[in-house]
C-alpha cells in the first residue's frame, strides 16, 4: 500500500499553497467571522470567494459541466486541507458547495442545475440549510413545517432554527413536511428556496461567543413555485441523507488541530514562566504529546473515508467516526491549549492580555457546540454502533 501523495498531487498542494500565498487577504488570522450587519468582514468573504472562482476554484471537485473542475477525491481532499490550515475566508460558499450543490447536481431538474449551479460556482450566490426546528433536531423527521400544494405554488407555514447564515443567504435547501398523513419519513418534499420571499422573517441566535452565525427562521404563507420542488413530492427524506451524507466527509477539522498545535507549540517555546520557556516543563510535554497523537489520528480517520471515496466505496459510520474523533479532539485540544496558558487563557478574544488573539477560548466555545452540529454525538455512535458493529437497535 502507498501511503504518500503522488508527485503530481504533491505539485498540485504547492499550488495551492502558493496561490493562498499570494491571495488571502492581508493581515488576515481566520478569527474574524461576520456579524449581523458587520458587511466590511462578508465583504472579505465575498471577495475571496470571488477570488477563487476567478480560479475556477469555488467546487474544483464538481465535473466540468457544472462549473468544477472534475477534481479527484484527493486533489479535492489536499485543496480542503491547505484551505484549512490557512484559515482562509471560505464560509461563503461552503453550504452551496459541499450540500447544496451536491444534491442538486444528484437530483436536480436541467432547469434547476442551470439557475443554480453556475451561481454557485461563480459566487454570486450564498446558501443556508432549512433542516433543524425547534422540536425535530437529531430526531430530523419529525418536522412540523407544512408546504401545501396550491395551484402552482406550495404555501410554507412553520420554523427552522440554528440556521447558519440565514441573515445574509440568498437560497435556502428546506424540507418541510407535504403529507402529514404518511409515515413521518416518507411525507417529506425538498425546497429550493429565495431568501427574498414574501413571508421568511429572521431572528438572530447569539451564541457563546457573542456571535451571529446562527438564526431562526420563520415562514408565514411562503408561496415557493412548483419549480423549486427538488426531485420527486414526499420524497425529500432521501434528498436530504443525501445531504447529511456529503457534510460528514470533511479533513477541516484535523487540519485545523493540527495548525492550533503547531501554534501552541511555538507559543510555549517563546513564553517564560519562572525563568524557563513552558514547553521545558514536563506537564505541557505530556500535554503536546498526546495532543499530537490525536490530531493526526484525527488526519488518517478523515483520510480513511477519503480514500475510499476515491475507490468508489460509499463511506457511511467510517464518516461518523471521523467526524465524532474530530469533534471531540478539537475540543481536547482547545481545552489543552487554555490549561497550558493558565488563566489568562480563559480572556475573551477582545482583551489585550489573551495569547494567541484568543483563538483557544473561542474554539473551546465554538467547539462545544459542534458536538451537537451535523448530527449529535449520540447520533453518531447509533450509527457506528448499528452500521459498523452490527448491534441492534434499542
Amino acid at each position: 500500500m502507498e501511503f504518500r501523495f503522488s508527485p503530481q498531487e504533491e505539485a498540485f498542494r504547492q499550488q495551492v499553497r502558493d496561490w493562498l500565498g499570494e491571495h488571502l487577504p492581508k493581515n488576515w488570522t481566520g478569527d474574524r467571522m461576520p456579524r449581523s450587519g458587520d458587511y466590511e468582514t462578508l465583504n472579505v468573504y465575498v471577495q475571496f470567494a470571488k477570488q477563487l472562482a476567478k480560479k475556477g476554484w469555488v467546487a474544483p471537485h464538481w465535473p466540468q459541466q457544472y462549473g468544477g473542475l472534475g477534481l479527484s477525491v484527493i486533489e479535492q481532499l489536499i485543496f480542503n486541507e491547505e484551505m484549512a490550515y490557512a484559515n482562509a475566508p471560505i464560509g461563503y460558499s461552503a453550504i452551496g458547495v459541499g450540500w447544496a450543490g451536491p444534491t442538486i447536481i444528484v437530483y436536480g431538474t436541467e432547469e434547476q442545475k442551470k439557475t443554480h449551479l453556475g451561481a454557485i460556482t461563480n459566487a454570486e450566490t450564498m446558501w443556508c440549510q432549512g433542516f433543524s426546528e425547534p422540536n425535530a433536531g437529531s430526531d430530523l423527521a419529525n418536522l412540523a413545517t407544512r408546504a401545501v400544494k396550491d395551484g402552482d405554488d406550495y404555501v410554507i407555514n412553520g420554523q427552522k432554527i440554528w440556521t447558519s447564515g440565514a441573515h445574509y443567504a440568498n437560497w435556502m435547501i428546506l424540507i418541510a413536511r407535504t403529507d402529514p398523513e404518511a409515515p413521518k419519513h416518507k411525507g417529506i418534499s425538498y425546497f429550493l428556496v429565495n431568501m427574498k420571499t414574501p413571508g421568511i422573517s429572521t431572528r438572530p441566535l447569539i451564541d457563546m461567543m457573542d456571535n451571529h452565525a446562527f438564526n431562526e427562521v420563520f415562514f408565514e404563507n411562503v408561496r415557493v413555485p412548483r419549480d423549486c420542488l427538488l426531485g420527486e413530492e414526499n420524497r425529500g427524506w432521501y434528498m436530504a441523507t443525501t445531504t447529511l451524507d456529503f457534510e460528514r466527509s470533511s479533513i477541516g477539522g484535523a487540519v485545523g488541530a493540527s495548525k492550533m498545535l503547531e501554534d501552541l507549540v511555538a507559543y510555549t517555546r517563546e513564553t517564560k514562566v519562572n525563568g524557563h520557556a513552558l514547553a521545558a516543563e514536563t506537564r505541557v510535554r505530556v500535554r503536546l504529546a498526546d495532543a499530537a497523537v490525536e490530531a493526526e489520528l484525527g488526519r488518517l480517520l478523515s483520510y480513511r473515508v477519503a480514500a475510499m471515496q476515491a475507490r468508489g466505496l460509499v463511506p457511511n459510520y467510517e464518516s461518523s467516526i471521523a467526524k465524532l474523533f474530530n469533534t471531540d479532539m478539537q475540543l481536547r485540544m482547545a481545552r489543552a491549549g487554555m490549561e497550558i496558558m493558565g488563566l489568562y487563557g480563559q480572556l475573551g478574544h477582545t482583551s489585550k492580555w489573551v495569547p494567541l488573539r484568543g483563538r483557544f477560548e473561542r474554539q473551546y466555545l465554538w467547539q462545544t457546540g459542534l458536538a451537537v452540529g451535523g448530527g449529535t454525538t449520540e447520533i453518531q455512535k447509533n450509527i457506528i454502533a448499528m452500521r459498523g458493529l452490527g448491534l441492534p437497535r434499542g
